[in-house]
């Protein structure tokens, strides 16, 4: 390995040069060194802790907490090569069943094959939901997990094509919440607040109600809060969770209350 520009990290890793020089702001990767015209320069040691960096992120761990684990003291590069082996190992076999379900659920469904109830839904992992919608009762009250059930009563008879257009409708929504904050548009904006208002009425599908003020501020909080929902935007664009949970907070009081 030789030596190489914060662009050509960003090309390597996938990253956006924007997240890379964010890292280096919160002290999570340093620059091997930086030159006089300002330009930072990685070497081997900054490659393979950027890999591990990548590594804790999939595993949806907060930025904060990847700094913390890796500037451990008794940090071990081997062991922890060899944890993500084991995770990677795992979540490749249940991809592996998942990839199996969805081949005999399309040959069903092209008449190629007789439907197996039984094996509809090998490779899901329902201790996942049920960990997130734990955090969720245990964060927020008994209350949570009424809403919980009141929000899969209302998607119980939704289509997988319903399911597929929701995704994509919200996986738009974000993006487009990440170019605004990339464009430098504050979260209060006229164009922002279209996208926040699309989120607003995708929240409301989604939970078989309409989100009042208090509740969607709130889950612009909970974004913040939760590990998972960090992990992920912060993964998307560097700073995007606040950029979004103050977006969310400025139309809640601007159009909901």
């Amino acid at each position: 390995m030789g030596v190489f520009t914060v662009g050509e990290v960003a090309r390597l890793s996938g990253l956006s040069i924007r997240a890379l020089r964010h890292y280096d702001e919160i002290g999570l990767l340093k620059p091997m060194t930086v030159g006089e015209n300002g330009y930072r320069y990685y070497g081997p040691d900054e490659l393979l802790r950027l890999q591990q960096i990548l590594f804790h992120r999939e595993l949806g761990l907060p930025l904060d907490e990847i700094r913390l684990a890796l500037d451990a003291p008794d940090f071990d590069r081997v062991a922890a090569l060899k944890a993500h082996r084991m995770r990677l190992a795992a979540e490749a076999r249940r991809y592996r069943e998942l990839v199996k379900t969805l081949d005999s659920t399309l040959a069903a469904l092209e008449g190629d094959g007789k439907m197996d109830e039984k094996a509809m839904y090998k490779g899901f992992d329902p201790k996942k939901q049920a960990a997130h919608e734990a955090w969720l009762v245990e964060h927020y009250g008994a209350e949570m997990q009424g809403r919980i059930d009141e929000a899969k009563a209302g998607a119980k008879d939704w289509k997988q094509a319903q399911f597929d257009a929701a995704q994509a409708e919200f996986d738009a929504i974000e993006t487009a919440m990440a170019q605004a904050l990339a464009q430098g548009l504050p979260p209060d904006c006229a164009a922002v607040g279209t996208s926040v208002r699309k989120l607003h009425a995708w929240v409301a599908r989604s939970w078989n109600r309409t989100p009042t003020a208090e509740a969607f501020a709130g889950l612009g909080h909970l974004y913040q809060e939760n590990p998972e929902f960090r992990a992920r935007y912060e993964a998307r664009a560097a700073g995007l969770t606040d950029y979004l949970a103050a977006a969310m907070k400025h139309f809640a009081e601007a159009e909901l209350e």
